[in-house]
């Protein structure tokens, strides 16, 4: 037998690394998928209806969504296929009127355990389990069409349905937990989602909301700062005198904290600005942030104690602050709203007020016997 070379063995060894940077290549081809790469021909024929000509949308580019559709002049119908990695979880692409996901009707699909794909339609009428049914909706689905395959450590969520108009204008698109287990189908909350617009026409789609560090920053801050800080802040100026001087720097340190805390909150929403429905919501923040600027230059401008023009002075600082405390309260709401929070969140700041209103009450009347 001949024995090994030095030669040989090299050449055996970049043999073996070209065979492996091949497979490496081809591996990563095929987990891949772009609008430039076109439909993969292998997906196409596991999927009941003809997925030529589609048009082609970078949906979801953070988390790898494809989306592409067809409208076909055979009874108005409409064909979608979904594609998106497989992160463990289900994946699904809703259809609203006005980018809420909340009130839409969506398409979701997963693997089971066994591999087994499902792919069903949801009436999301809420953010609990209980609240998203399965095998409701309002889309009018081809029985027969609706199916999730797998390719390629991607999911392919296939679809269609009919519609006398065009679809929703804005797309729903949500990803859920990894290893999350469906009792009888139901979905869980979301691990993320985004809205977009779609302009089915032209093709062309704009992500306008979803959960993303900049309204999860905007949201944290604003809440803070304008929501509970400033109202703190107003009951120490009001409550606290008697321990002079420290009401006023109690009360200078908490509102000042939550100014800036509330002014870097709306700089972060002003991203946002194109969320659907955020109109009241942008209206009730600029607002709060021109009562805030108003404090500070009253603050700045703060006459001394013996001056005739301070009891004017008083008076514009008292009533400005409350409107600011006023709106940023009912603001939080509205944001809460229009982002559909757990109900869980907006009952955690429904507690802080009602102890808030509580130890006002009670400080209130102690006020008032002190004074008597």
């Amino acid at each position: 037998m001949k024995p090994w070379s030095c030669s040989s063995s090299t050449s055996s060894a970049l043999l073996v690394l070209l065979l492996c940077c091949s497979c490496s290549t081809i591996a990563r081809s095929q987990t891949a998928d772009s609008c430039a790469t076109g439909f993969d021909a292998t997906v196409g024929h596991l999927i009941p209806f003809d997925t030529s000509n589609l048009t082609c949308l970078d949906a979801w580019t953070s988390e790898g969504f494809i989306l592409r559709y067809r409208k076909s002049g055979q009874n108005n119908t409409w064909s979608f296929v979904l594609s998106a990695p497989d992160a463990g979880g289900y994946v699904a692409v809703g259809f609203s009127s006005d980018g809420a996901m909340v009130g839409s009707s969506a398409v979701a699909g997963w693997t089971t355990t066994a591999g087994v794909g499902v792919a069903k339609q949801y009436r999301l009428a809420g953010t609990s389990p209980a609240s998203c049914p399965p095998d409701q909706g309002s889309l009018s689905l081809v029985p027969g069409t609706t199916l999730l395959t797998t390719r390629s450590s991607r999911l392919y969520l296939a679809f269609q349905f009919t519609t006398a108009s065009p679809p929703a204008p804005y797309l729903i698109y949500a990803v859920g937990p990894s290893g999350a287990q469906l009792s009888n189908n139901y979905l869980v909350r979301h691990r993320s989602y985004a809205s977009a617009a779609v302009n089915y026409a032209t093709g062309v789609s704009t992500i306008s909301g979803g959960a993303s560090s900049a309204k999860k920053w905007h949201g944290a801050m604003a809440g803070l700062g304008w929501g509970v800080l400033m109202p703190v802040g107003v009951s120490l100026a009001r409550y606290f005198r008697r321990h002079d001087p420290f009401w006023f720097y109690a009360h200078v340190s908490v509102q000042g904290v939550g100014f800036v805390l509330g002014a870097v909150g709306v700089a972060a929403g002003f991203r946002l600005s194109d969320v659907p429905g955020a109109g009241s919501h942008q209206a009730l923040g600029v607002a709060v942030l021109v009562f805030g600027c108003l404090q500070v230059l009253a603050f700045l401008a703060r006459p001394g104690k013996a001056s005739k023009v301070r009891r004017y002075w008083n008076w514009y600082h008292h009533y400005v602050g409350r409107a600011a405390v006023v709106c940023a309260v009912a603001n939080v709401f509205v944001g809460l709203s229009i982002a559909h929070e757990a109900v869980a969140v907006a009952a955690f700041y429904g507690v802080f007020l009602a102890v808030w209103v509580l130890a006002s009450v009670v400080l209130e009347v102690r006020l008032s016997r002190t004074a008597a």
